[in-house]
C-alpha cells in the first residue's frame, strides 16, 4: 500500500470541468465551468491547489472566481487509496452541524468527484457532481448512467481503509442487479461473509430503496455516475454514502464511506468491479 502522501501526487495536474449543482430530486440546477490546478512543488514536497470557477451573471458575462491553497500534508478527515481516488468528509455527526461528504475517482485522464452536502437538520440538500478531464488529453467523459447499464452480475475486489490507518482488509465482491418488473429492481451484494439483498423502486433517473429503517435513495447521473445516500441523516444507527462511476460499458468503481451508530466514520471501501 502507497503512502497516503504518494496517492495524493496521483491527482497531480490541470484538470479542466464543471461543478454541476443537482438537487435532491435529481434535477440539474447549473453548471459552472472550471480550471482546477494541483501542482508539485519542492520535488513534491508540497501542492499548489488552484481553482478558478467561471461565474456567468444575468447579462451572460463570465466572470473567474480564484482560490488558492498549499499543502505540506493530509487532514485525518480523508484516506487516499492506490489510484488517488479519495473519501473526505465529516468524522462525526454532531448536532446541529452541516454535513459533507466527499468523493474523488480517478482513471487515467479522467476525475469524477462528488460532494454530498446535509443541512443542520440532517436533511441531503444538494450534490455537486464534478467531472474533469486533464487539459488537452482529449480524453472524453461517459454518457449519463442508465439502469438498464447496471443490470447483470459484477464481480470486483473491494479494499476497505481505516481513518486510524491499521492494514487495509482486501477481499472478493460480488453484486448482481435484476429487473424484477412493475418498476422494481432487485439487489444482491456479497461481500466477505455478508450478504445483502434489497429492492429498489425505479422513478426515472432516482433508485428509492425504502425497505427496512434506513431508506437510502440513488441518482443516476451524467458522466456514468451515481451518488446515493440517506434522504436523512439517521441518529443512532450506522449509515453510509456510497459513489459509482461506470467507467466504461463492462466496469464500474463504486465508493463507500461508512459511519458507526454512534455517528463516527469507520473505514472507506473503493470496489473495482467488471460485468460477467
Amino acid at each position: 500500500m502507497s503512502g497516503q502522501w504518494d496517492n495524493f501526487l496521483k491527482n497531480l495536474g490541470v484538470w479542466e470541468g464543471s461543478f454541476t449543482q443537482i438537487s435532491p430530486q435529481g434535477e440539474i440546477l447549473g453548471s459552472t465551468p472550471s480550471i482546477l490546478t494541483l501542482e508539485g512543488l519542492d520535488n513534491n514536497q508540497r501542492v499548489r491547489f488552484h481553482i478558478r470557477r467561471f461565474q456567468t451573471d444575468s447579462n451572460g458575462e463570465s466572470t473567474p472566481r480564484e482560490y488558492t491553497q498549499e499543502f505540506q500534508s493530509l487532514g485525518r478527515h480523508a484516506l487516499f487509496f492506490d489510484n488517488g481516488a479519495f473519501s473526505k468528509g465529516n468524522m462525526q455527526l454532531a448536532p446541529f452541524s452541516e454535513f459533507v461528504s466527499e468523493f474523488g475517482l480517478v482513471e487515467g485522464d479522467r476525475r469524477l468527484r462528488f460532494v454530498q452536502q446535509f443541512n443542520k437538520e440532517n436533511q441531503f440538500t444538494s450534490l455537486t457532481l464534478i467531472r474533469e478531464t486533464r487539459l488537452d488529453s482529449g480524453a472524453v467523459e461517459s454518457p449519463p448512467l442508465t439502469v438498464a447499464q447496471l443490470l447483470g452480475q459484477w464481480e470486483g475486489t473491494a479494499c476497505t481503509m481505516y481513518p486510524d490507518w491499521r492494514p487495509a482488509d482486501i477481499y472478493p465482491t460480488t453484486l448482481e442487479i435484476k429487473d424484477i418488473g412493475g418498476g422494481y429492481i432487485e439487489q444482491n451484494l456479497s461481500f466477505g461473509s455478508k450478504t445483502i439483498n434489497s429492492k429498489g423502486r425505479v422513478d426515472g433517473d432516482i433508485l428509492h430503496f425504502d425497505q427496512g429503517s434506513h431508506p437510502v435513495q440513488v441518482l443516476l447521473l451524467p458522466g456514468g455516475g451515481s451518488a446515493t445516500q440517506p434522504p436523512q441523516l439517521p441518529l443512532r444507527q450506522a449509515f453510509f454514502f456510497e459513489v459509482g462511476w461506470l467507467v466504461q460499458p463492462g466496469w464500474r468503481q463504486r465508493f463507500i464511506r461508512s459511519y458507526s451508530d454512534k455517528g463516527e466514520w469507520v473505514s472507506s471501501t473503493l470496489v473495482n468491479e467488471r460485468l460477467v
